[in-house]
């Protein structure tokens, strides 16, 4: 379920949803690299940064999903998603599965607005990411089908060790993280119940 065998071009057509998103990643990383725009010029227009986003910039909900410091940063969270989200994507069609993607990360975003001061700002995919997680711990909670032994196997101990991680180390947005995955979790056990 989590190993991918699939060649670059098999990829990109299973998996579009996940290829744009990644490719996005990837585009704005290296756009934040040319010399013709100021270091931190896609930061500074895109973060979510929570002063603006209370002044009317409602979009810095949206962007920092999409935005990375770093390449380790785009490089872990990329590949988690290259990882995690091909069974999702077609299990789920890519409209319900790019929904599930953004309301996570959205969600993870807002309650960082409501939660952290004005002065704190935030880039990365993780809320959105952690939201798959949460959608996968819900399926494994339900005793879904889709979600074999060998499966739950995967991800309970990578679930636990993202938690973990999560209070161990600076720098990191705890509220995204925990709120991704309780979005996620909830989404699945809704849809789960219908």
């Amino acid at each position: 379920m989590f190993v991918r065998t699939e060649s670059f071009s098999q990829f990109l057509r299973f998996y579009p949803i996940i290829s744009l998103i990644v490719l996005i990643h990837i585009i704005l990383f290296l756009v934040s690299a040319l010399p013709i725009f100021p270091q931190l010029w896609v930061y500074e227009q895109l973060a979510g940064v929570n002063v603006f986003i209370k002044e009317g910039e409602w979009w810095r909900l949206i962007t920092p999903i999409f935005v990375h410091m770093g390449f380790a940063h785009l490089l872990f969270n990329s590949f988690s998603l290259v990882l995690f989200g091909p069974p999702l994507e077609k299990y789920l069609g890519k409209a319900k599965f790019i929904s599930l993607y953004l309301a996570c990360g959205v969600f993870a975003n807002i309650i960082t607005y409501l939660i952290k001061p004005l002065t704190y700002s935030h880039v990365g995919a993780s809320g959105a990411i952690f939201g798959l997680f949460g959608f996968y711990i819900a399926m494994i909670v339900m005793k879904h089908p889709f979600i074999t032994k060998e499966s739950r196997q995967v991800i309970l101990p990578i679930v636990i060790i993202g938690v973990v991680m999560t209070f161990m180390q600076s720098g990191i947005n705890i509220t995204a993280h925990i709120f991704g995955l309780i979005a996620g979790f909830v989404i699945s056990w809704i849809a789960g119940r219908k």
